[in-house]
């Protein structure tokens, strides 16, 4: 039987590879996510301290000064979340894009791997229409001995 040598091998190798590299790709956006989405979560347990401490100062002795300061403090906080939530927003659109570009790959690969069996499977059918081409020229010429044998004997 004859080994089976798919002729665009080369092209399904490269998209595998691409698709491994959208992978790694897509692995690093939903990183970067996870590390914006930890930061402001962080910022917002940061406001809710000082909140929670200016909460505290109003119901104590009043400090004007420091009650003042906390409430800065929180302004400048709600600055720092808004900025950080557009840094989660862009880092949303890097994810959503690098998982976009890993479905195109992935799609592609699956293509080429499905040509791959495709073309494995006419191969089989080659074979085996082959296979009967040569047990047909066996079967005629071991038929054409026989008669030959029996014209001799008589």
């Amino acid at each position: 039987m004859a080994r089976f040598r798919y002729r665009m091998q080369g092209i399904l190798d490269v998209k595998m590879k691409l698709e491994n590299q959208a992978k790694q790709e897509f692995a690093a956006a939903k990183a970067a996510l996870d590390a914006e989405e930890l930061k402001l979560e962080a910022l917002r347990e940061r406001k809710a301290g000082y909140e929670a401490e200016t909460r505290a100062l109003l119901t104590g002795e009043l400090n004007v000064q420091e009650i003042a300061d906390s409430k800065a403090a929180i302004l400048r906080m709600d600055e720092y979340i808004e900025s950080q939530m557009l840094q989660v927003r862009n880092a949303a659109r890097k994810l959503d894009a690098a998982r976009e570009r890993l479905k195109e790959v992935m799609q592609e690969r699956k293509m080429h791997e499905k040509l791959k069996e495709n073309a494995f499977e006419e191969f089989l059918l080659d074979e085996k229409k082959q296979e009967g081409k040569e047990v047909d020229e066996l079967t005629s010429y071991t038929y054409g001995q026989r008669i030959k044998r029996a014209e001799e004997k008589v």
